[in-house]
């Protein structure tokens, strides 16, 4: 955290604009003085399924999709998963067309020499099939969310985002005598 406020301090003496933007999922391990001087702090839940659906879009632009494929289902399948979970679910999902596949081409090369005929042709990427719903609904039995909404970390997320979100220093708390 040192070399963080010395940076601060140099770029501020700069005659330049300079924002600094920092992410962490541990806020609570931060010390006063590096929270006095973040002037917003925002936090930053697990996506909706509109959003959901627009991740998954954006992590499989380059994957050939068949037409089958409803991402308003994905992402509604996928209730609690973050930007990470998705994309774990996209790699088990691009994995399966792979693994039948190299689970064909193994039965047909064990096939070859048992009746000792040559061994058949490798694959090529053009036989790789599209990815269907089918592999969707495998994957999601595979990956499943890495943070629940009633974990004690989103707890204490939620507890510090209370204490010190949005801005400003801490949120007053009215005194009283009956603490």
């Amino acid at each position: 955290m040192n070399l963080i406020m010395h940076l601060i301090f140099y770029l501020r003496s700069m005659l330049c604009r300079v924002l600094v933007l920092a992410a962490t999922n541990r806020p609570f391990d931060l010390d006063e003085a590096v929270i006095r001087r973040l002037s917003r702090r925002l936090m930053v839940n697990l996506p909706d399924a509109p959003n959901r659906a627009n991740i998954l879009k954006v992590i499989l632009v380059k994957e050939d999709l068949s037409s089958d494929i409803d991402f308003d289902a994905i992402a509604n399948m996928t209730e609690g998963y973050s930007g990470s979970d998705l994309k774990n679910l996209c790699v088990t999902i691009a994995h399966r067309p792979i693994k039948e596949i190299l689970e064909k081409e193994k039965k047909e090369h064990a096939a070859a020499l048992a009746e000792g005929r040559p061994t058949p042709a490798l694959s090529e990427s053009s036989d790789i099939r599209s990815l269907n719903m089918e592999d969707f609904k495998h994957a999601h039995q595979q990956v499943c969310a890495s943070v629940s909404s009633e974990s004690i970390n989103m707890t204490e997320l939620s507890r510090w985002n209370d204490l010190y979100g949005e801005g400003g220093s801490r949120v007053k708390k009215a005194l009283s005598y009956f603490m």
